[in-house]
Order: structure tokens, then sequence, then C-alpha cells
């Protein structure tokens, strides 16, 4: 059987196509990830930006194109921040069906969150300690406390990164006083989790896809090794993170899209992922952090499949 599913993301439409076999295991037939940032010019405000919806149309036209030559059997489409937290977002889910045919399932932050888990369970072996799973997303950030028995705790945040540039508008090269009124609005909104590390304290975080696969891409050019890109999972040494955090923020947008590894559609929110990165990292105590390439795409692929 060929399975399809459509992740859609505040920064990208993501497409996976997978042949199940007669064992109920997968294999990757087709991915492909699509720029929308539904999130500029309106997040901030409740709403999808007409260039933006439009963009989001014409994506998900070619993900249906791509189903089609692919011929799968079957196949779920999940919307997750941007489309959930905007006012016109149920317009544009009514609209793609209308025109496209295509069932939107709009899924609130703890169905997000469970299957961001179970994506990253196909990954990364778990073992009984409790580790830290960050999704950073265009319009919300999910954090999720598991283990390999199951999730302990687990929470969606209205602090994407695309949702956190259309409210504070830093300037480019960011600075230290933007900085720092950044990591109050993390130190405002985040109390709860600093609550539940304290009962659950985690060594380890596991970065699941987006941000994190694009600092793997810029540390596997700057410490020539290409193999580690291709891993479903593997660490990023705390030095190396250390190398790309620093280059990320003092480096102007032209200066981080000429980075090799960088991919451009990030290149201009990756600032204020490497400053949660490093908030996070300065309340915790984590000393090991992973980046999973699955997600919630795989996640929902083995969930509902």
């Amino acid at each position: 059987m060929r399975i399809a599913i459509i992740d859609l993301g505040t920064n990208t439409f993501n497409l996976l196509i997978a042949d199940k076999d007669e064992n109920g295991n997968f294999s990757t037939v087709f991915k492909n990830k699509i720029p929308v940032k539904l999130g500029e010019g309106g997040i901030d405000k409740g709403l999808i930006a007409p260039e933006p919806y439009q963009r989001g149309v014409k994506a998900l036209e070619n993900h249906i194109k791509t189903i089609n030559e692919y011929k799968v059997d079957k196949h779920r489409a999940f919307a997750t921040s941007a489309i959930r937290s905007t006012s016109n977002g149920h317009l544009f889910v009514k609209e793609v069906d209308e025109l496209l045919g295509l069932k939107i399932e709009v899924i609130d932050g703890s169905k997000e969150a469970e299957l961001i888990y179970y994506g990253v369970k196909e990954a990364v072996p778990f073992e009984e300690t409790f580790d830290l799973i960050i999704d950073i997303g265009g319009g919300s950030t999910e954090f999720i406390i598991a283990n390999k028995k199951g999730i302990s705790w687990a929470k969606s945040y209205q602090l994407g990164v695309s949702r956190l540039k259309e409210l504070f508008k830093p300037s480019d090269p960011i600075s230290d006083k933007e900085i720092k009124k950044i990591e109050a609005y993390f130190e405002s909104n985040l109390k709860d989790l600093f609550e539940e590390l304290s009962k659950t304290p985690c060594l380890k975080l596991i970065g699941s896809s987006g941000s994190f696969d694009t600092l793997v891409d810029m540390i596997s050019h700057q410490y020539n090794d290409k193999k580690r890109r291709k891993k479903k999972y593997c660490d990023i040494k705390l030095e190396e993170y250390d190398w790309a955090q620093k280059h990320i923020i003092k480096c102007n947008l032209s200066e981080r899209i000429a980075t090799p590894g960088m991919i451009e559609m990030r290149a201009d929110v990756i600032v204020i992922s490497v400053i949660f990165i490093n908030y996070i990292l300065k309340k915790t105590n984590i000393e090991i952090i992973n980046r999973s390439k699955y997600a919630l795409k795989e996640g929902a692929l083995n969930h509902y499949f």
C-alpha cells in the first residue's frame, strides 16, 4: 500500500510518500517540502495574509499533483499552528477542499506534540531516562518530556519563529538588546516548562527537523562530516553548536544565506531559533544535543497507518 502524509506547517508544506509492506514496514518513496511562509505579514495579527494564502494553495496543488503521479492509495493532511490560530485558517481549509478535494485535519497543539513524539521515536533510540524533545516551528514550538515508554509531559506554545519575527521585527544582524527582549518574552511564557523540568530533569535535548536540520547541515560543512546529514538521528557536539549559533547571530541575512549548509528559506528565522535554543541550554543542565530527522509526518505515518 502506498501512503502520503501532508504536513501543513507554518513555514513549509511537507509531503512524505511511503510504501507499506506486508510486515507493516515503511519505505520512503518521495519527500518534498515547499516554502509557504504562511506567517509572513499577518500571523502576529491573527490572520494569513493574501500572498502567503495563495502560496499555500499553490503548494498543495503541487503536492496533490505529485500524489496522483505516484498513484497513492491513501493520504492524510494535517494543519498546525498557522491555520488553527488564524481567523481565516478555516476559510483556507474550506477553499482547499472545494478546489482540490483535499480534506485537511486541523490538529491542536497536544495532538501535534503527540505525533512529533511518535516520529522522533522512529528515529531516536530512547531509554528509561527522560529527554526533552523540541520542535521549533514557524507558528508554534512543542516541548515534550518523554522516554521509551511514552510522554511524561508535553505542551505546544505560540512561540514559533515566524510568529516571533513578526512580533519583534529584529534588526539584521540582531542586537544584544533585542536578544534580551526576546529572552524576557520566553521567561514570561515558559514558567510551566521549567517547573516540569525541575520535577523531571533532562540531560539530553532532541531537536526535530526544521532548524535543527539546518544546524546539522551547517556543522557538517564546517567540520567536513557530510555523512552526518543523511542519518535519521545524530549528535550535535556542544562546541559545534556553539560555533554555529555564534556565526548565525553575528551575520546579516546575506552572510547567513552564503553560509554553506544554510537553507535560504530558513536564513531569516534561524536567528530566533538559536536564541531559543541558547535560552533553553542556559536554563537547564542539558549536556547532549541530538537531531531527529523524523517529526510529525513520520509520526502520523506510523500512528495512523
